[in-house]
């Protein structure tokens, strides 16, 4: 107690690095102060929304700090992570624990005290140091903050609705700019699920909003599922994920578990006794209660059932703290758990940009933990097309950008499909006009292109139109019949651009050597999704069925009768968890877990398509594709979206609205699928038992 009350009134003592066998000693000052780039949201430099600062008083509990490795370290934990899915490697999945991680590839234990010392000197309390050592979860007050940090939190106003956050980036003295990457975070804002929904199951309430244009609706059901995406042959075997957990990270309690229960009983799930859910709250956390996210936690958990029907469902869930999403802060306990979950999943959305250089890092460092525990991690691409910066927004203004929480290397990114039965006037070709006794109606698998709701479509262009142009003045989204298109819902992918904001310059995360695939591009970054499955929303005339009897968000009496007043949903909220789902049938059938996903998906993805794609492959072929591919190549269709004048990467000749596009000056649509790997549909989608059957056993 002497030493910090020595240390609180002087601020001037060492510390010490360890790098190896090599040590360094270095004066701490407090007057030689570097910042943390990228850590100040743009709507606190807008002084508009600036509403004063808060008193000095003012809590902010659950702060997360995010340390270093050295490069030598961090180099070596890359290596060892490859080791661990390199089935010719003496450690093929030997997986680590997060004790195991922090003392081979973290900080050292005296680095790790140096930096808590430095900030219990400035009156923080220190709650939690992670096992892995690159995360410490500390409180202090608004003034500990502007002493340590250099940074005022002020109130915002923005668009009428209250915020916290700094003003400027983030400062700390240079001698600590080795060991501390930054802090998650300052501010209160965070992101969002990646799921949309509707007023129940009704033909009234999907289609292209013309009886004459969609004469049919035909939603998705658990059994149709299984028959579209090959589930039975697995279920048939008992391949049912008997003995795997899946955990659901929310920002959310589910309202009810009943609704899961009557979900499975509905649609035939409930003979699968293995099957159970439950909620948790990990580590040091509070529960969240239930809020309007509670929708995604219920969706998610039955989902993943409906996927794997023997699995144990975990929802996963946090509060949030005045600075630190709840997510985030499920997500950091979760990870340095002593047994983590084998499979995580998370339907949230983050563009990289808005969450900023030390959020983006909380979820590279938590993915690529998880990666080296054995735990394999999918993540939602997000619903806006390319447009990940525009959430919510009916068109883009902030350019291609990409889901910060899937574009990592070491997570799965889970993009979104529709049906092309609507668009190809074969809906009975596919579907069977009654349903059955568990309300199937899927009579095979169904021809997928790209979600896309939006009028940059052109498919959607060339179906209402007859003509596939989306620009321009006589364009589709500048002409009456694309007004009810004017949205940017549609599946999300793109190249990783990392957080641009505050004199940052990141360029994104780099490719990892596996995506070398036909079909990828050459730009040096991480691009995502890696698959997709459907997401969309009816406007083809096909969504899914949800069980959700929040009253108070209810749109019109769900979960009694069914099936009127059932709500219908959509997004890559629900494909994330069914592809993992898949995933717990391939861990099962393993008998392991799988770790990191991606390098396997993508070596059986280059056995498929070759140098050239392969064409018995092509999801075009609808009934007659492939009985042995793995992956059902989404090859037709685009997933751009329209955009305003003068915002970043759009094509705007003439008109009103523009699309997203790679040129300002001509149409590069924001993306187009295409043969192989694109950014409209990564690998495309998934028949799972043919995966299950393909994956090294």
């Amino acid at each position: 107690m002497r030493f910090l009350r020595a240390l609180k009134a002087t601020l001037g003592f060492s510390i010490v690095f360890l790098a190896g066998a090599h040590a360094a000693t270095t004066a701490i000052d407090e007057s030689h102060l570097v910042a943390l780039p990228g850590n100040t949201r743009p709507e606190a430099l807008d002084l508009a929304n600036d509403r004063g600062r808060v008193p000095d008083t003012f809590a902010l509990p659950h702060m997360i700090m995010l340390l270093k490795r050295t490069p030598a370290h961090e180099a070596a934990f890359e290596r060892a992570i490859d080791q661990l899915t390199d089935q010719s490697s003496p450690n093929y999945h030997h997986w680590l624990s997060a004790s195991e991680i922090g003392t081979r590839f973290g900080p050292s234990a005296d680095e790790v005290r140096t930096v808590s010392a430095w900030l219990n000197a400035h009156g923080f309390s220190i709650n939690t140091v992670y096992p892995s050592r690159v995360a410490i979860d500390f409180s202090g007050t608004a003034g500990d903050v502007r002493a340590a940090f250099h940074t005022e939190i002020h109130k915002l106003n923005v668009h009428g609705q209250p915020h916290i956050a700094n003003l400027s980036d983030p400062r700390i003295p240079a001698a600590l700019s080795p060991l501390i990457e930054g802090v998650v975070s300052l501010h209160d804002f965070h992101g969002h699920q990646a799921a949309h929904g509707g007023p129940g199951w009704t033909e009234t309430n999907c289609g292209l909003g013309t009886s004459d244009l969609i004469p049919n609706c035909y939603f998705v059901t658990p059994p149709d599922l299984a028959t579209i995406y090959d589930l039975n042959p697995l279920f048939n075997k008992q391949t049912t994920g008997t003995g795997q957990t899946i955990a659901v990270v929310e920002d959310s309690d589910i309202y009810s578990t009943d609704d899961w229960t009557m979900f499975r009983s509905l649609f035939g799930l409930s003979g699968y006794t293995g099957g159970s859910i439950s909620q948790m709250h990990p580590g040091n956390c509070t529960d969240p209660g239930t809020n309007g996210d509670d929708f995604e936690a219920i969706l998610d958990a039955e989902y993943a059932s409906a996927a794997a029907p023997d699995a144990a469902i975990q929802v996963v869930s946090c509060a949030d703290s005045k600075t630190t999403w709840g997510l985030t802060i499920a997500v950091e306990n979760l990870v340095n758990e002593t047994s983590p979950p084998p499979l995580i999943n998370v339907s949230y959305i983050w563009c990289e940009a808005d969450a900023g250089a030390a959020n983006d890092k909380a979820y590279y460092d938590a993915w690529q933990q998880a990666a080296a525990e054995g735990v394999s991690v999918f993540v939602s691409s997000g619903d806006e097309g390319a447009a990940a910066c525009d959430y919510g927004k009916t068109r883009a203004a902030n350019g291609i950008a990409v889901n910060g929480l899937a574009s990592t290397a070491y997570n799965v990114a889970v993009g979104g499909t529709d049906f092309g039965d609507t668009y190809r006037k074969e809906n009975s070709k596919y579907w069977n006009s009654n349903n059955s006794a568990q309300y199937g109606s899927a009579l095979s698998y169904v021809p997928e292109i790209p979600w896309n709701s939006s009028c940059g479509s052109e498919l959607m262009a060339k179906y209402v139109t007859g003509s596939k142009t989306t620009y321009g003045t006589n364009g589709f989204c500048n002409v009456a019949g694309g007004s009810h298109f004017i949205t940017t819902y549609a599946g999300s992918g793109g190249p990783s651009s990392c957080a641009k904001g505050s004199g940052d310059t990141c360029k994104g995360y780099k490719k990892p050597q596996w995506q070398s695939v036909f079909g990828n591009p050459g730009d040096g970054v991480r691009d995502i999704p890696d698959v997709s499955l459907f997401s969309a929303g009816p406007v083809w005339g096909h969504a899914y069925i949800v069980c959700y009897s929040d009253p108070a968000h209810d749109f019109n009496e769900p979960c009694k009768n069914f099936p009127n007043g059932w709500i219908y949903g959509y997004g890559t909220s629900f494909a994330a968890p069914i592809m993992t789902g898949m995933q717990a049938l391939v861990d099962q059938s393993a008998a392991a877990s799988q770790g990191n996903p991606n390098p396997t998906l993508y070596s059986l993805a280059n056995s498929e398509f070759g140098t050239k794609g392969d064409a018995a492959c092509n999801a075009n072929r609808g009934n007659k594709v492939g009985k042995k591919c793995v992956f059902r190549d989404v090859t037709t269709g685009d997933m751009d979206v329209p955009c305003t004048s003068g915002s970043a990467d759009c094509y705007l000749p003439s008109g009103t609205n523009g699309v997203l596009s790679n040129s300002s000056t001509k149409y590069k649509p924001a993306f187009k699928a295409g043969s192989g790997w694109d950014f409209a549909t990564g690998l495309g989608s998934i028949d799972a038992a043919n995966l299950v059957a393909a994956w090294p056993k």
